[in-house]
């Protein structure tokens, strides 16, 4: 492992809990600890539910946390002053999964763009700010010209790029993509994949990606973190987590990866899960993912196991470490 130094983002023991129903407590995140190196890609995938997009959240500080810290240049993101707070957010941007809820349809697209750029001062007139947006409609590929045009007006792709360009406007160095393509064509989704990855060759950019298609993390992330429930699974190299995965659940979610070649399909060995994924209001004691799956022993319903390093940073979170 590297030094502590050589990460801008520190996760330790987050917690992220939500009050529902009264007295119930539903433990959205529930201890999760990694890291992530500068210029980057954490991927992060799970089944809807499993608390990857909470955990995201929780980073930038737009949900407060329950417990842990969240440590960015070692600075605590939940515990900045007013003028550090603003210092950050124009450091850590969010790109969110649904384009059009999270555009406002009533404002020009300049305008949207231009929000964070007069928020944070970055342009002295109207002209420079005008120039500015432009050229960011123009990075992320479209007319500089659709400026004056509203949301309504594009396609889910066009609307995604616009979003990354809003993004993209205080000139950040870290970005959470919270299922960015997930609601795109998969057509489309290979352009933004392929658009993400030339802005972070060209502007040196983090990435927290988060997704439940594991077949799209492959082509972006450096190490993948495997989320179940409130918990880390399993978090490595791409390269290891889909050559030689060790948990069970890993190795259910990568079975179900669609393979376009009939024939290869065909000799494809499918892992099902059966059931549901328990309720986050009440997990079940010891290995929370005990419930649905095959390896299950007596100690996986007792005890709860630990994120543990078995390889060169790769850690696993089970008490069997399936061999393949």
């Amino acid at each position: 492992m590297m030094n502590q130094t050589d990460y801008l983002l520190e996760v330790k023991g987050l917690k992220k809990y939500f009050k529902v129903g009264g007295r119930k407590t539903l433990k959205a995140v529930d201890g999760v600890s990694f890291y992530i190196r500068k210029g980057e890609t954490l991927g992060v995938v799970g089944e809807s539910g499993c608390g990857k997009t909470t955990c995201g959240r929780t980073c930038l500080g737009i949900y407060d946390k329950t417990d842990g810290q969240v440590l960015y240049r070692g600075a605590d993101v939940h515990c900045l002053s007013r003028t550090e707070k603003q210092k950050f957010t124009k450091q850590a941007q969010i790109i969110f999964q649904d384009p059009y809820a999270s555009l406002d349809p009533k404002m020009k697209i300049q305008n949207i763009i231009a929000e964070g750029i007069r928020a944070h001062k970055m342009a002295s007139g109207r002209d420079e700010i005008q120039e500015r947006v432009s050229s960011l409609l123009e990075t992320v590929g479209l007319d500089p010209g659709y400026g004056s045009r509203y949301v309504h007006e594009f396609s889910g792709g066009q609307r995604q790029r616009i979003g990354i360009a809003r993004a993209l406007a205080v000139e950040p160095e870290f970005i959470v993509c919270d299922e960015p393509i997930s609601a795109l064509d998969v057509s489309i989704q290979a352009q933004i994949v392929n658009l993400l990855d030339k802005l972070q060759e060209e502007r040196g950019l983090t990435y927290l990606f988060i997704a439940h298609d594991l077949s799209m993390v492959k082509y972006i992330s450096d190490r993948v973190m495997v989320m179940y429930l409130g918990k880390i699974m399993e978090i490595t190299t791409s390269k290891a987590l889909y050559h030689s995965p060790r948990h069970p659940y890993t190795r259910a979610l990568l079975s179900a990866i669609p393979i376009p070649d009939p024939a290869m399909a065909k000799k494809k060995v499918r892992i099902p899960m059966e059931g549901e994924m328990p309720s986050p209001v009440n997990p079940p004691r010891g290995c929370r993912f005990q419930n649905r799956c095959p390896y299950a022993e007596e100690i996986c319903r007792e005890a709860e196991p630990a994120l543990e390093e078995i390889e060169n940073e790769h850690y696993v979170a089970c008490h069997r470490r399936i061999e393949i």
